[in-house]
C-alpha cells in the first residue's frame, strides 16, 4: 500500500513561506514512514499562493525527497498540482512550471476541468485539451479538490483516462465506498493507482482494492496509517483497532481549523511553525483546538508504542 501525505504550507513571521521549515517537514514524512508527498494542494493552500510560490515549493519537496531516496534506497514519491487558472492555456502554463520544477507525477484538479459542473463531455474535451498541451512525457493523476466545489469523477471520465494511458494517481474523496468499490473493479490490473483521502473508509477500500491513502491526517499521526498499510492484511484484530482510532480522530478535519492545528501539531513533534495560514485566521487555532492536539498526539503516541 502507498500511504501519502497532503503538503501543508509553513509561514516566515511576516507571511512569506518558509521553505526551511518546508524542507524539515519532507524529512518528518519520511522518518515517519510515508511512501509519499502530494504537494502544492488544497492542504498547501494552492489558491492562496503565488505561481513562484507554488513552484519553489514543490521544488523545495521535490529536491529534498529524492535526495533522501536516493540516500536511503527507499521510493519516496512526490506528486504534485498546482493549476488554480480558469482557462485550460492558463492551467497548462502552471502545471507545466509546476512539472518542470520537479515532480513523478502531475495531479489535475477535476473542477478545474469542468468549473460550471457541465457534464462530462466537458470536462473530457477540456481535458484532451489540456494533455495537448502538457509535457508528453508528464505522468498524470485527479484529485478530486472539494474546493470550488467537488468534481467527482464519473465510470465514463475514468474509462477515458485508462485509453490514455497517461494516468496513474488518484485522490479520491468521495467518501463513499460504494462508489470507491466500483472505481476499484475498472481500475483493477491497471497501472492507475486508486488512494482514498477519507480515512474513515479506509481499511475497507484498502480490502476492495484501493492502493492506499492520500490525505491530511498524515499530517498527524504518519505512523499509524504507515503501519496500516503494511499491515491490513496480516493482523485483523489490530488493524480494526488502528482503523477505529485514525477513523475517530479524522472527524477533526471538520471540526477544528486546519491547517492550522497541522502547524501546531507540528511543534509538537519539535518542529518550530508560526501560527499563520492565508485560509485562516490564527485567532481560530483557540485553546480548545490546541487542547484537541495534545489529546490526540498523547493517544496516537500510545498506540505506536503499543504496536
Amino acid at each position: 500500500m502507498e500511504i501519502f501525505t497532503t503538503m501543508i504550507t509553513p509561514y516566515n513571521l511576516d507571511g512569506s513561506v518558509d521553505y526551511k521549515t518546508a524542507e524539515k517537514y519532507v524529512d518528518w514524512y519520511f522518518e515517519n514512514g510515508l511512501n509519499g508527498i502530494f504537494a502544492v494542494c488544497q492542504s498547501s493552500e494552492i489558491f492562496y499562493l503565488s505561481l513562484e510560490e507554488r513552484v519553489e515549493l514543490n521544488r523545495i519537496v521535490y529536491t529534498r525527497a529524492k535526495e533522501l531516496e536516493k540516500q536511503s534506497g527507499k521510493k519516496f514519491t512526490v506528486v504534485s498540482s498546482g493549476h488554480i487558472s480558469d482557462t485550460i492555456e492558463a492551467q497548462a502554463e502552471e502545471l507545466t512550471a509546476i512539472y518542470n520544477s520537479g515532480t513523478d507525477a502531475l495531479i489535475l484538479i477535476t473542477n478545474r476541468l469542468d468549473i460550471n459542473n457541465e457534464g462530462d463531455d466537458l470536462f473530457i474535451k477540456n481535458a484532451e485539451k489540456l494533455l495537448s498541451l502538457l509535457p508528453k512525457t508528464a505522468k498524470l493523476g485527479f484529485y478530486e479538490c472539494p474546493y470550488p466545489y467537488k468534481r467527482l469523477v464519473t465510470p465514463k471520465i475514468l474509462d477515458w483516462c485508462l485509453s490514455t494511458n497517461r494516468f496513474v494517481y488518484m485522490k479520491d474523496t468521495c467518501c463513499d465506498i460504494k462508489i470507491i468499490e466500483e472505481r476499484c473493479k475498472l481500475l483493477k490490473n491497471s497501472n492507475f493507482k486508486l488512494l482514498n483521502a477519507n480515512c474513515q473508509t479506509l481499511l475497507e477500500s484498502m480490502n476492495l482494492g484501493a492502493d492506499g491513502y492520500c490525505g491530511i491526517m498524515c499530517n498527524y499521526h504518519p505512523k499509524l496509517y504507515s503501519w496500516l498499510g503494511e499491515n491490513y492484511n496480516k493482523d485483523f484484530e489490530k488493524a480494526k483497532l488502528v482503523q477505529s482510532v485514525i477513523g475517530t480522530f479524522g472527524f477533526t478535519e471538520v471540526g477544528l481549523p486546519y491547517p492550522l492545528t497541522a502547524k501546531y501539531h507540528m511543534n509538537l513533534c519539535g518542529i518550530p511553525t508560526e501560527n499563520i495560514a492565508r485560509n485562516r485566521k490564527s485567532e481560530e487555532l483557540t485553546l480548545y483546538a490546541k487542547d484537541a492536539m495534545h489529546q490526540m498526539k498523547y493517544a496516537t503516541d500510545f498506540l505506536e508504542k503499543m504496536l
